[in-house]
């Protein structure tokens, strides 16, 4: 069997094995289990080489380029890519961290084969098929206009979220440079837009808290089963959501200890959040938005109170949840009764969530949890790359979450 074959045998998402009839409770098993078995199944010492006692991969398919790789999301796309069978990064920039090795600047990534980190006016993208954008807001826009048109992009700033570029000047403080690509960015909330991402040359990487708050938010209202005016949200989040800077608010006398709410009415992520309720609800909706950084590094969680709709209960909320996300790998609604943690998708591309009821008659309390940095960030970002290019989303992304 040739490399080609085994790859495209051992990672299609609904491959019957032979004589399995069509409706066989397999298909409908976990896809880690099915892929596992596939893999020890069927390979061959013609899919996969030793030399010298040790495995050598496959050689692999897509050059990757990581611009900004010195910050956590940077760090997190190369973790992730380091079992991605695919995937090869071949370029990495960083301006401040030029002429260093990832190893130097990330240790727990040091047993990592990666180029040396030019500056971006240094990168050569002759050798790039798609890129991965981890720069800071208001410097993307500028980049990406002048990469080549034939790569394939996710951007993982803020700088193309924002559909309306006079919100963007608003919110961001400054002119979007980029109208043109504006109007050619996706908004990539994968389980929500996975079609439109299929075809897509750029995509706009939704943020943390966005995605934790969409995501049970968005079946819930396409249904109408809850009221758009009166949605409030209490969303919490690690220390990395707000970068590897230097920053005398991060510092741990400043941190530990403590909650500390900001962005109080103004964070930015709030016509990030509207923009795709709205799109949802087909008006205008308005929520109200408070986040708060936690004394920990990892996990995020939105609380989120809802009034139901006239003749709307619980139940209806579960089972619309439910019916969204029933074919869904990293989007799981949990057992009635059982309170997501942060805990149990730490490092992991999961959102766990669930609903409950109120003490105040016709509310409703949704818990949402993800890792910020993976689904929040990486992690999407790569399901999404995945998508843009035909490769199963859920490739480099199978990492159970780490506990304790």
């Amino acid at each position: 069997m040739s490399t080609a074959t085994f790859n495209s045998v051992c990672l299609t998402r609904r491959f019957l094995w032979k004589d399995e009839p069509k409706n066989s409770k397999l298909i409908k098993r976990n896809e880690r289990a099915r892929l596992c078995i596939r893999v020890s199944a069927t390979l061959s010492t013609k899919s996969l080489q030793i030399e010298d006692g040790k495995l050598q991969k496959p050689e692999k398919q897509v050059r990757i380029g990581l611009l900004g790789a010195s910050g956590y999301t940077g760090a997190e796309i190369v973790r992730l890519l380091a079992n991605h069978p695919y995937f090869d990064i071949t370029l990495m920039t960083a301006d401040r961290k030029a002429g260093q090795s990832m190893g130097s600047v990330f240790p727990h990534l040091i047993a990592q084969d990666l180029p040396i980190m030019v500056s971006i006016k240094d990168a050569d993208f002759s050798k790039v098929d798609a890129v991965f954008c981890c720069l800071p807001h208001g410097t993307t826009q500028e980049i990406i206009k002048g990469l080549p048109k034939s790569l394939k992009i996710v951007d993982l700033s803020a700088d193309f979220r924002l559909r309306d570029i006079s919100e963007y000047q608003e919110w961001y403080g400054q002119p979007h440079i980029a109208p043109e690509l504006q109007k050619e960015a996706v908004y990539g909330l994968t389980e929500i837009s996975r079609e439109v991402i299929k075809n897509a040359r750029l995509v706009a990487n939704p943020g943390c808290y966005p995605t934790s708050i969409q995501l049970p938010l968005v079946p819930l209202i396409k249904a109408n089963l809850i009221e758009y005016g009166n949605i409030i949200i209490d969303a919490k989040s690690g220390v990395s959501g707000a970068g590897r800077g230097a920053k005398e608010a991060n510092l741990y006398s400043e941190i530990a200890e403590g909650i500390y709410s900001y962005g109080v009415t103004r964070h930015r992520h709030a016509p990030e959040i509207e923009q795709g309720l709205s799109d949802a609800a087909h008006s205008k909706v308005t929520v109200s938005f408070t986040p708060h950084l936690m004394p920990m590094i990892r996990g995020m969680q939105s609380t989120i109170y809802v009034e139901m709709a006239p003749g709307v209960t619980i139940e209806d909320l579960y089972e619309q949840l439910k019916i969204s996300y029933k074919d869904e790998e990293f989007v799981k609604l949990l057992e009635k009764g059982v309170v997501p943690r942060t805990h149990n998708v730490r490092g992991s591309n999961y959102c766990l969530m669930n609903v409950f009821p109120d003490r105040i008659p016709g509310r409703a309390i949704i818990i949402s949890v993800i890792d910020n940095l993976v689904k929040g960030a990486s992690g999407q970002a790569l399901q999404n790359l995945n998508i843009m290019l035909g490769f199963p989303e859920n490739t480099g992304l199978l990492s159970q979450p780490m506990f304790p």
